[in-house]
């Protein structure tokens, strides 16, 4: 840098290099403690004497802009750094109009935030005091010292090989044929669905979906401008009814379906209507996108199969898997499961976006799951919140007034109340320190205003019962919320 002055005659040699320097110390391009040339050094860069050079130093130092030990030369001092503003951009009027729906759509910034000391039900996160955190760091340990100085490196778009063909398996053993199949490793679901409609929709096309539904599949969706077709849900899942009456109306191009723990119901579908359903979309050649959503909690029986396993050797399901609502969110893990022509596809898509998902999460995951770590932990959080849910949905019977209570387990409950604005009760709530999440937002057609999701999962048993009697109290003062 100090070999851009450009000396001229109308001024003192030093007071020129003074100046310079003293720009470069409060413009921040040299931070403080940062040890200037030596006055012999500086001369020659400059090619002036070492006298001139001297003098620059001993104005600098004068006003306490640099300070001098001895022996060891001439130091920045600590100075006030001058921020230049003459060009400052007006970010928000540059903004494009995806980042301003995105914006518009973040319930993160724009729904009720909760405040520590809180009963939040808002959340239908794991509990992260059930984790699994020694065994967690086990499988860290062992799987860094087998091939550490690989899994640090790139690694694959597809995916970790090992953890692929475990999860190849996972899926066998629910059912699932994987001939001719194949997995794609994601960040979790959002990226995995994303990838989907990225590479099979266009702007216009429709797509079918429960309603209500997971809202960020709804937000994901609108993102790609893609024309939303809400079908009702009766106490057993989505209309067959409505749904035959919408395929015979309208042209759709993919269905997303989410057939155990529906989010935000919490409804696990009995298997005769999920092949139900296959079958219908088979009649009207609809490929289908299955979100496999907690399916892992199933407690209430014997497991059911998902949409996946029905179709056999056919290829048009989609599988969405994603184990960040049982076991650690942190670690971003899900998996498209599909026909291998189409995760060939995929595979190319997720490679333009982000070369791959971490090679070291991935590598820890498949020794966890090796180790039969998961079973074990599965098994243990299933029995604590099927517990949770049984308090939760028997309060709730007792305490709130309803129309209808949704829910067969996993780690919420959805409440229809009765001639209750759900927004309304939330602010008289929050007054009381308990948060829920309206209904409204997981509905395409903007209804569901008397509706709630309370998610119980990292709430304590004591935290649930004086929760769910505050919002009974709080419907019961006000007759017209």
């Amino acid at each position: 840098m100090f070999f851009n002055i450009k000396l001229n005659n109308k001024e003192a040699v030093y007071i020129q290099i003074y100046k310079y320097i003293k720009e470069v110390i409060e413009s921040g391009m040299l931070a403080y403690k940062s040890k200037l040339p030596s006055t012999r050094e500086m001369a020659l860069l400059m090619n002036v004497s070492r006298n001139t050079i001297l003098k620059a130093y001993e104005l600098l130092e004068d006003k306490n802009l640099v300070y001098t030990k001895k022996g060891k030369g001439t130091f920045v001092s600590k100075v006030k750094i001058i921020e230049k503003k003459e060009w400052e951009i007006n970010w928000l009027d540059n903004i494009n109009d995806y980042a301003n729906q995105c914006e518009k759509l973040d319930i993160m910034k724009h729904e009720a935030v909760y405040k520590k000391g809180m009963i939040s039900f808002k959340s239908i996160a794991p509990d992260e005091s059930l984790f699994d955190v020694e065994e967690f760091k086990r499988a860290f340990f062992n799987r860094i010292s087998i091939e550490g100085e690989k899994i640090l490196n790139y690694g694959y778009a597809r995916g970790y090989k090992p953890l692929i063909d475990i999860l190849m398996e996972y899926m066998e053993g629910k059912g699932v044929n994987i001939r001719d199949k194949s997995i794609l490793i994601t960040n979790g679901f959002t990226e995995g669905f994303d990838i989907v409609l990225s590479s099979l929709t266009k702007m216009g096309d429709s797509i079918i979906c429960e309603n209500p539904t997971h809202n960020t599949a709804i937000k994901i969706m609108k993102l790609h401008n893609l024309n939303i077709v809400g079908v009702p849900i009766d106490n057993n899942g989505i209309s067959i009814k409505e749904l035959d009456n919408c395929l015979k109306k309208q042209s759709i191009k993919l269905a997303y379906i989410i057939p155990s723990y529906h989010n935000p119901t919490g409804m696990v579908m009995c298997y005769e209507k999920r092949e139900e359903i296959y079958n219908m979309f088979k009649k009207y050649n609809i490929p289908i996108v299955e979100d496999g959503f907690n399916e892992e909690l199933q407690h209430l029986g014997t497991h059911i199969a998902p949409i996946a396993a029905i179709s056999g050797e056919e290829n048009s399901v989609i599988y969405l898997g994603s184990l960040s609502k049982i076991l650690f969110p942190g670690i971003r893990i899900g998996w498209i499961f599909a026909d291998k022509s189409l995760i060939e596809l995929l595979e190319s898509v997720k490679r333009s976006r982000n070369i791959h998902t971490s090679f070291l999460d991935q590598a820890v995951l498949y020794q966890y799951m090796k180790s039969g770590s998961f079973e074990r932990y599965v098994k243990k959080v299933r029995n604590i919140y099927r517990e949770k849910f049984e308090v939760t949905k028997r309060l709730a019977e007792k305490y709130i007034p309803n129309d209808y209570i949704l829910g067969d387990g996993g780690l919420y409950i959805f409440i229809k109340l009765k001639n209750v604005n759900a927004r309304k009760l939330l602010q008289r709530c929050i007054k009381r320190d308990v948060i829920f999440t309206p209904g409204d937002i997981f509905y395409t057609d903007k209804s569901g205003i008397d509706t709630i999701r309370i998610g119980f999962s990292r709430v304590p048993l004591n935290d649930i019962a004086k929760g769910i009697r505050i919002i009974g109290e709080e419907i019961s003062s006000c007759n017209n919320l």
